[in-house]
């Protein structure tokens, strides 16, 4: 079951990146080509918020699986001092949990907008943000904090 929920991790990391990155492109596109904001910005909007709660949902399955956030948890002060324990125990959870609060918001405050332009604004600025934490916080192959491949299967 862990690997299983590795891998469909691994996956979905590929379409949050890729929604919010698309997100992103059809919010600056509209706010500096000043186009109305259409139904294909608001299923954009609505189909990245949804894959990033399903990494969430399964961020936090493989967090209470892992055996490395397991040793985390019971070995707290000897844990935080080894550096890829202390990545996937803390900062990445924290992190990543605080960009999908900012994907949520940003969806939210876009939704409530009336104007077209204040939409596309409210999406550009929440979603960079969290795009700019996912990409930090995410193992890439070379990632500084901890290295992982692209995909894990």
């Amino acid at each position: 079951m862990y690997t299983t929920l590795l891998s469909l991790h691994s996956i979905f990391r590929w379409l949050v990146v890729i929604g919010v990155l698309y997100t992103l492109y059809r919010a600056y596109s509209g706010l500096f080509g000043k186009r109305s904001f259409d139904p294909a910005d608001a299923k954009t909007r609505k189909y990245t918020v949804i894959a990033s709660h399903i990494q969430l949902v399964l961020g936090l399955a493989l967090y209470f699986l892992s055996p490395v956030t397991k040793y985390f948890i019971s070995n707290f002060s000897a844990a935080v001092k080894i550096r890829d324990i202390r990545f996937y125990g803390m900062e990445h959870t924290i992190v990543m949990i605080l960009a999908i609060i900012l994907i949520t918001i940003g969806s939210a405050v876009s939704k409530k907008k009336t104007g077209d332009h204040a939409k596309f604004k409210a999406l550009a600025i929440w979603f960079t943000i969290a795009v700019i934490l996912v990409l930090l916080m995410t193992p890439w192959p070379f990632s500084p904090f901890s290295s992982k491949p692209f995909f894990r299967f």
